[in-house]
């Protein structure tokens, strides 16, 4: 796959494609079903089947103070359009410009000039431009005077329960890994490079591989069952703790993995941890040995899940 970061780095030879816009935040299984369209079209056309999303995405950009836990962050969020089968991630920076940018302006000066669009897939309540003014109808219209089509994708569904980023961010917070799973087609999953850290836990008998995950918020925090993925690991049994560390009166969030029966070296290797099941909320100890202990439940409780799952 093929990735562009800036407008400005598109050049002649990516005019001409089929696609989709959005913040695809999760690549959820409705971005998987808008995804699966694309390339449909794209192989009618003999085009490219690419993806126009911006960082930071939307919501961050009006939410500055407060903004919404990201689901994925870019290197996440490249590796699951990858996965999919997308040919081209076009990735435009949010900005007070294309914030502003009229919707006819965002459609002649992005979709026609810089990319060349002969195929637009959206969802249903697709909104864009200056005060979001922009929609389907003034899409299909426009699209038809400068030579392209829209296709306008309905709800997706699972069991009877619409997918969205939202609803994910409510499932994970609220513990239900499983259902966040069912709508992402796939355990959530965070991935960070393996940092230096306080060496408490290979002190106390549990050593960790500690992920710095430059969030601002994260959409879920406790302890969890974990599987772990990169380096010389793959789909490895783990137990680990997610959050900011009161135990040590840590203020930053960090993710730290402590993978069964292993002792190799993960430091700077970049790790996929999937997130199978939540087994408790982060908490205070008085001591390190109520520490240790509760840290033995939790990594015999993480095994037994995890040898079913």
């Amino acid at each position: 796959m093929e990735v562009i970061r800036g407008l400005h780095n598109l050049r002649l030879r990516h005019r001409g494609c089929v696609l989709t816009v959005g913040a695809f935040d999760g690549v959820h299984r409705g971005h998987q079903e808008m995804i699966r369209i694309v390339r449909e079209r794209a192989a009618d056309y003999g085009m490219p089947a690419t993806v126009l999303s911006f960082e930071p995405i939307p919501r961050e950009f009006f939410a500055k103070d407060d903004p919404p836990a990201r689901l994925t962050r870019f290197r996440e969020k490249v590796d699951a359009l990858r996965a999919y089968g997308v040919e081209r991630f076009v990735c435009a920076r949010f900005d007070e410009r294309l914030r502003s940018m009229a919707p006819e302006a965002f459609i002649e000066r992005v979709l026609v000039e810089a990319l060349g669009a002969r195929h637009v897939v959206v969802g249903h309540d697709f909104r864009f431009g200056c005060d979001l003014k922009g929609d389907f109808e003034l899409l299909a219209r426009v699209g038809e005077r400068h030579g392209f089509g829209v296709t306008q994708v309905p709800p997706y569904s699972v069991d009877g329960e619409r997918v969205s980023s939202s609803r994910i961010r409510e499932m994970l917070a609220s513990g239900d890994l499983a259902g966040a799973a069912r709508l992402l087609g796939r355990p959530y999953r965070m991935t960070g490079k393996v940092v230096h850290g306080g060496k408490l836990g290979r002190t106390l008998g549990f050593p960790t591989a500690n992920l710095r995950l430059h969030r601002r918020a994260t959409p879920l925090k406790g302890v969890f069952a974990v599987r772990v993925s990169g380096g010389p690991l793959q789909n490895a049994p783990a137990v680990a703790s997610l959050g900011t560390r009161p135990v040590v009166n840590g203020g930053e969030f960090l993710l730290e993995a402590h993978v069964f029966d292993f002792e190799g070296d993960l430091y700077r290797k970049y790790l996929h941890v999937d997130f199978i099941a939540r087994l408790r909320d982060e908490q205070w100890f008085p001591t390190l040995d109520a520490l240790v202990e509760q840290m033995e439940r939790d990594a015999a409780l993480a095994r037994k899940i995890l040898a079913s799952s």
